[in-house]
């Protein structure tokens, strides 16, 4: 996830505010999810297991809940703001881009669901399995989020009605 982001960053740092945020909002749930993820059991018999406090665990789920919130209800917006100031509309191929990005949201608010009111006593025996599935996840959307911004970036670069 780490070497994707520094990749994109260099690709589409600095080119926009907008993007700029979005992949500083990003760096920062990758930072949390390795961190809780540097946690998790392995598979040595030797090994201590140490599973994340409920305090990682709200942490990380608070701030998986902000890039989520912040896409949806901000960065979205700013694109399109940014767009409608420049006479440009979303085409349907942004919208499908979109729509697939929302398909992520469900399994990572299912997973905040889970584990952001966890207590002490709660034994977390599916959570090497969730925190496994819920890094692909959030890879898959990255992926999707980085082509959107391949979108953005061209229908922006292309005035409208040329």
């Amino acid at each position: 996830m780490l070497r994707k982001l520094k990749r994109t960053q260099e690709q589409w740092g600095g080119s926009s505010d907008v993007i700029d945020h979005w992949l500083d909002s990003r760096q920062r749930l990758i930072v949390e999810f390795c961190k809780l993820a540097a946690l998790q059991p392995t598979s040595s018999k030797t090994a201590v297991v140490e599973l994340p406090t409920p305090a990682e665990l709200q942490h990380f789920c608070g701030e998986l809940v902000d890039y989520i919130s912040e896409g949806h209800f901000k960065i979205y917006d700013m694109v399109m703001d940014k767009w409608r100031s420049t006479g440009f509309e979303a085409t349907d191929e942004i919208n499908d881009t979109y729509g697939k990005i929302v398909l992520t949201t469900e399994p990572l608010l299912n997973f905040t669901d889970k584990y952001a009111a966890v207590s002490d006593d709660e034994t977390l025996d599916d959570f090497d399995a969730d925190m496994s599935e819920i890094g692909e996840v959030i890879e898959e959307r990255f992926e999707v989020e980085d082509r959107l911004i391949q979108l953005i970036a061209d229908s922006l670069a292309i005035p409208p009605g040329a």
